[in-house]
């Protein structure tokens, strides 16, 4: 299995008390210039995005959003799983989005691994039964943004009209490319 490395090293412990004082004193200073608290609930662009969590990408900047303008959803590889509906739904049904963005990344952690693989490790390291958990690795980052533009549309509870379209946003450039219409396809029929 290829693992990514994990950063920290020896002083884990010293570092995260580091990075726990630093990002509270961080919110106090943001929150003492603090001006967003009059933008409403719903967001100001109509959009709803799900992203990898991966920590190089900033959507709101690499898309040219404001505070406001966006539901961000992220987890591990931009993927619809239940909670990213559970989350599309309210956006769709009570907040009034209009359209959804998939977007996934070159260099992806998630392609690293397969799950049966980090199962039996964490099974050996922890001595614990992980056989229950979906980590819902991939292996062609293209493939999948296409089947989640497919999960989103097979979703009954979002409106039949709603703007989907699914990204790969190329981490050394910063560049998106959209995932063609001749995948999504290619996925419904797979």
């Amino acid at each position: 299995m290829r693992t990514p490395p994990v950063r920290g090293g020896e002083n884990q412990k010293e570092n995260h008390m580091g990075i726990y004082q630093e990002t509270l004193q961080s919110n106090e200073n943001y929150a003492k210039e603090f001006k967003l608290g009059h933008l409403p609930m719903p967001p100001g662009r109509k959009l709803a995005i799900v992203a990898c969590m991966d920590a190089r990408l900033t959507v709101e900047q690499f898309l040219g959003l404001s505070t406001g303008g966006a539901h961000i959803i992220r987890n591990a590889g931009g993927l619809i799983t239940d909670d990213a509906v559970r989350s599309l739904v309210i956006s769709t049904q009570l907040l009034g989005t209009r359209t959804i963005y998939v977007i996934q990344h070159t260099d992806c952690g998630m392609l690293t691994f397969r799950d049966e693989e980090l199962r039996e490790r964490l099974a050996k390291e922890t001595g614990k039964d992980a056989s229950h958990i979906h980590f819902q690795s991939f292996t062609d980052t293209e493939a999948s943004v296409a089947r989640q533009i497919q999960r989103i549309r097979e979703i009954p509870f979002l409106p039949k009209d709603i703007d989907v379209h699914g990204f790969l946003y190329d981490v050394r450039t910063g560049k998106l490319q959209e995932i063609g219409l001749e995948a999504v396809k290619a996925a419904a029929q797979g």
